[in-house]
């Protein structure tokens, strides 16, 4: 399977601190990669780094096969991107920016420009100036997704969208993601959004790689567990996030489980109801980035 973005050991620093710190991963084609973290984790870094925008210090990272740091035209003819803090012509009208752009991308398709129109509702005579940050944003979606690029690097696509424009966006991506094989990088702090469009996710803190895999891998080894009832005391392992105690009462996330943690939960308190309940990828994250902040305190 082609890949589509890959990183190797990438590495940045700002004023003797690693932003991102010997970061390896890949997508292949196909794939929609959630790249989740807490503020500062450094994933607008690493986007820049991906889309050619900063340089790394070390390691290297490619588009297509192509060093970023030497993307052809042609890589971005086949690649959208929407930065965190994209910057429109804002002299412009929308109608005006949407001829302009469409010009500079043989692919680009008419009646899906109109589609996503439709769908996120852009003012086409205001001018970009007088828009709000929803609409600038609906925009910059608009005009990185209407050339249907094989590619759709995203940094925080969801900020300024209401409710209802997001799942109607989300939609429409989904849809086109599966009938065009598209590739989907995105960065978001909505990480309920994430179990609707991703397939792997990826997790950093601090710079450095913390979780690596399919969303589907994820979910299925984290699980919830409430011990009620006489239990020994429970001790804290890698592998247990966000343990409570409350008298007979044990809450806690486990990470890795399987039967056999199961079974030496049951061998090892018989007398306790053992409750084993499945949690949302946005649980899970919350539960990781909490572990995070108490590993890696920040000052």
């Amino acid at each position: 399977m082609e890949t589509i973005i890959e990183a190797r050991n990438l590495g940045k620093r700002y004023r003797q601190k690693d932003a991102v710190h010997a970061l390896s991963l890949s997508l292949p084609a196909g794939r929609a990669c959630a790249f989740l973290g807490r503020n500062g984790a450094g994933k607008t870094t690493t986007i820049k780094m991906l889309a050619g925008l900063i340089r790394p210090d070390s390691g290297s990272c490619s588009l297509f096969g192509q060093d970023s740091q030497h993307l052809r035209p042609e890589d971005w003819q086949k690649t959208g991107y929407v930065s965190e803090n994209q910057e429109l012509y804002d002299w412009m009208t929308g109608e005006q920016l949407i001829a302009f752009t469409s010009k500079l991308y043989p692919s680009w398709d008419k009646p899906f420009e109109k589609e996503l129109l439709e769908k996120l509702g852009i003012p086409l005579r205001r001018r970009v100036s007088f828009c709000s940050r929803g609409e600038k944003v609906k925009l910059a979606l608009l005009l990185a997704m209407a050339f249907r690029p094989r590619l759709l690097i995203l940094d925080e696509p969801f900020a300024g969208l209401d409710p209802l424009v997001r799942s109607e966006f989300l939609d429409t991506v989904l849809e086109i993601t599966h009938q065009n094989d598209w590739s989907i990088f995105f960065s978001t702090h909505d990480v309920d959004d994430v179990e609707k469009l991703a397939d792997d996710v990826v997790i950093i803190d601090e710079g450095r790689l913390q979780v690596s895999e399919s969303l589907d891998s994820l979910q299925n080894r984290f699980r919830r567990i409430d011990l009620q009832g006489p239990h020994e005391p429970l001790m804290k392992t890698a592998a247990i996030l966000g343990l409570e105690r409350h008298a007979d009462h044990s809450r806690f996330i486990h990470s890795a489980f399987n039967s056999e943690t199961l079974a030496t939960l049951e061998a090892n308190h018989s007398e306790a109801h053992i409750d084993v309940s499945t949690i949302s990828l946005k649980e899970i994250f919350i539960a990781l980035a909490k572990n995070f902040q108490t590993e890696n305190p920040r000052s």
